[in-house]
Formats: C-alpha cells, sequence, structure tokens
C-alpha cells in the first residue's frame, strides 16, 4: 500500500472539528496512513491514539510555515497529505482514492478533491482551483490549489521548496503550484472525491485583507518573469478597486499591496520559465489572472 503522511494543524480552538476531522483521517483504509499533529503556538489537546508524532511549536508560525514542519517531522511517505481540522473524510477510502488519481497521471505533482459543505453540499467558488471557480463538478488538470485538503508527493514538494512558510496565510497555494508546474508536472482536480469542509469567511481572519494583498505581490514577485509581474499586480489592484465595497477593507488592501512593493526585494525570486507560462496558458491559467 501506498504510504502518505499526513498533516494536520491545530490551535485547540476548534475541539469538536478537531476530534470529527481526526477520526475520519484514521479511519482511512487502503493506505499505510502516518499522521503529525502540529500545535501552532500551542501544546495540542484532544489528540487520539493513532497518532504518533505531536509537534508543539511556541508561536503561531502561521498555516503555511506550520505545515513545512509538520511536512518535516516525517518521512516515510511517498505522498503528504495536508488536511484542515475542520474537514472531514466522508468516506473510507478518500485517501487511497486521491492516491490512485496521482497514480493514473503521473504528470501530476498534486491531487485536489472537490470541497463541499456538509449540511448544504455546496462548493464554494474559491474552493475550485480555476478561474472564477467555474463548473465545480468538471475535474481535469488545474494549475492552482486549495491548500487546506491536497495530497502532494514528497518528492515534488521537496525539490519545488515547499510551502512558502514566510506568507504567515493566504496564496500559499497559489506560489507552491507555480513551483511545481515549473519543474514541469501539474495538478489534477478530481471532483468526483468530495470531502466535508463548513463555509467559512475568509476575512474572519484577522488581516486578510492586507496579508492577501502582499501576499500577491510576493507571489508575483518570487516567480513570474519580469514582463508578467507588472501585468498581474495592475490587473488584480484593478480587480480590487472594483470588487472592496468596505472603504475599510479597501485601504486595508492597499496597504498590503504598498507593503508587498516594499518588501519585495527580499524575496527569493526564482521565475518560471516562459516554457512554464505557455503550459499554465494552455492549462486555461496564464499566470496573470
Amino acid at each position: 500500500m501506498s504510504g502518505v503522511d499526513a498533516v494536520v494543524l491545530t490551535m485547540n480552538d476548534r475541539p469538536d472539528e478537531f476530534a470529527q476531522a481526526m477520526a475520519s483521517l484514521l479511519a482511512q483504509e487502503g493506505v499505510t496512513l502516518d499522521v503529525v499533529v502540529v500545535g501552532n503556538g500551542c501544546v495540542p489537546e484532544g489528540v487520539p491514539d493513532g497518532v504518533r508524532t505531536v509537534v508543539t511549536l511556541p508561536s503561531n508560525v502561521g498555516i503555511p510555515e506550520g505545515r513545512n514542519v509538520g511536512a518535516g517531522a516525517l518521512s516515510g511517505g511517498e505522498y503528504v497529505l495536508f488536511f484542515d481540522n475542520d474537514a472531514v473524510l466522508p468516506r473510507r477510502d478518500d485517501v487511497a482514492r486521491l492516491v490512485a488519481e496521482l497514480e493514473r497521471h503521473p504528470e501530476a505533482a498534486y491531487a485536489q478533491p472537490r470541497i463541499a459543505d456538509p449540511v448544504t453540499g455546496v462548493t464554494l467558488a474559491r474552493w475550485v482551483p480555476r478561474p472564477r471557480g467555474a463548473r465545480p463538478e468538471r475535474g481535469g488538470a488545474v494549475a492552482t490549489m486549495s491548500e487546506g485538503i491536497v495530497l502532494v508527493r514528497r518528492d515534488a514538494f521537496e525539490r519545488a521548496g515547499g510551502w512558502p512558510g514566510h506568507y504567515f496565510l493566504f496564496h500559499e497555494g497559489l506560489d507552491l503550484a507555480w513551483r511545481l508546474w515549473d519543474l514541469g508536472r501539474t495538478g489534477r482536480y478530481a471532483p468526483q472525491i468530495v470531502v466535508h469542509h463548513p463555509v467559512t469567511d475568509p476575512a474572519r481572519h484577522a488581516g486578510f485583507h492586507r496579508l492577501s494583498a502582499r501576499n500577491r505581490v510576493w507571489a508575483a514577485h518570487r516567480n513570474l518573469p519580469m514582463p508578467l509581474t507588472s501585468v498581474y499586480l495592475g490587473l488584480w489592484i484593478l480587480l480590487t478597486l472594483a470588487r472592496v465595497r468596505s472603504r475599510a477593507a479597501l485601504g486595508a488592501s492597499l496597504r498590503g499591496f504598498r507593503e508587498g512593493l516594499a518588501t519585495r526585494h527580499e524575496q527569493m525570486r526564482k521565475p518560471i520559465a516562459w516554457r512554464t507560462v505557455a503550459r499554465l496558458t494552455r492549462a486555461g491559467r496564464p499566470p496573470v489572472i
């Protein structure tokens, strides 16, 4: 059976959801599963039997770096599953089906299930890894990912350098997906595999608008050829001005853009190749949108 290392973060703020998530994860069949729970600024509570590795971080280092720590704490699996602590796998073979998706598509570095609210069955547009979240029922190759529930080949994850840990929150999946595609790989969206996750508002996080805007600047500067960086950021500034209705949210977004621009030269720049730009464009996701 395929080996899967599963990484779950906790801040001890969702005890009921965490218990349900862990129960569904540990019940998986058809794979050899090793689970690590990472306490992001806390000592993890309520960790069930069956979890062999627990990591305590003295401070909250953010979601992408917490995931990096978790992935580094395990090393036996061919695949790494990153799994939100309020998600639920409704079937006992969901992880095995994600593994099978990657085995059917050896060019793919990662596989993404369809995420749906457990009560309404709704799949939010931001959970669908294609522009505008169009047609959540259609599978195929995708050029970004919804970070909370995704299976990644460990060798590709490590070659790409893992998650950009310093992002703290937001757009780390876009950054990682671009780097995986630059390795000559792709991503897969498998909507026939449905994983439950409650509908939440990302704006519930303090600093959402600022961090989201800052990280877009960083992702573009780190990964895009210079001519595309200005196009990408110009389009996102226009979209932000058109979409954001709250003056406070707009102000926070603009502060984030300014912060990102002011610190962009501190980022490790490794632009993707123009052939990768062409592949992303053929896949329906030119890296300017």
